[in-house]
């Protein structure tokens, strides 16, 4: 029993002395003050607290193709180097008669092209006709007959006719080809390219029945502007950057 209490005793001395050197680290460790600075923020090692940047970044408002080859509607950003952020309006077509103050405002952001594979394209619409759906479409032409398009996907409206969606996909440098004919080419920001540009974005609506509904036209003919559902299931166009210069 006592060579039991014996070694407790020396145990509970070996704790104290443990804890005791644990505390003595702590109190004579680096100065309070001390701080890893890497010029972009710092962090203090006794707090674990990082600091920021307190001043602003560089920003510049980068060319955008060259004067007359890009349409009046569309503003550069500015932005920090190497991003590159433009933005255009929709204006209505197919529903100008009944939603004449439907709005919609498109912002593509292209991050560093030597990282990024895609952009980002934002579309937020406004005063649109409520509770639809309507596929994002990129266009060769504006206007009809469209010419080539590519599927971007849908935004959908709330209750007020409100909505926006996020896409990522290639856009500034989007465009069809048709390998069957690898002659065809058409130009872009970069000069001569393949296939044929789509530098127009517009907007449909993704059913004949919901744009008849909406737009009181039993006599609305379908478009192909949306997937599977029947070749012309889709309606008509409702909105459109109405440019006949590019816009992206």
């Amino acid at each position: 029993m006592s060579i039991l209490r014996r070694t407790g005793k020396n145990a509970l001395l070996l704790m104290v002395v443990l804890v005791s050197l644990l505390m003595a680290a702590c109190s004579t460790g680096l100065p309070v003050n001390y701080s890893s600075n890497t010029g972009k923020g710092s962090t203090n090692t006794t707090t674990g607290t990082s600091s920021f940047p307190t001043t602003s970044p560089q920003l510049r408002t980068p060319a955008f193709a060259q004067a007359g080859q890009e349409a009046s509607t569309v503003q550069v950003l500015a932005s920090v180097n190497p991003t590159l952020i433009v933005q255009f309006p929709l204006f209505p077509s197919g529903i100008k008669a009944l939603f004449p103050n439907a709005t919609a405002l498109v912002t593509v952001l292209q991050g560093n092209p030597q990282t990024n594979d895609f952009d980002t394209l934002i579309v937020d619409v406004q005063h649109m006709p409520p509770n639809q759906k309507f596929t994002v479409f990129l266009t060769e032409l504006s206007a009809k007959p469209f010419g080539h398009a590519e599927y971007v996907g849908d935004v959908i409206t709330r209750g007020d006719g409100s909505g926006e969606s996020i896409f990522h996909l290639i856009v500034f440098v989007a465009f069809a080809a048709d390998a069957r004919n690898s002659t065809v080419a058409s130009a872009d920001q970069s000069g001569n390219a393949s296939g044929i540009q789509l530098e127009h974005v517009g907007m449909w609506f993704d059913g004949i029945s919901a744009a008849r509904q909406v737009l009181s036209n039993p006599a609305l003919a379908g478009t192909p502007f949306d997937g599977g559902g029947g070749i012309t299931h889709a309606g008509p166009q409702a909105m459109t950057d109405g440019q006949t210069l590019p816009v992206i």
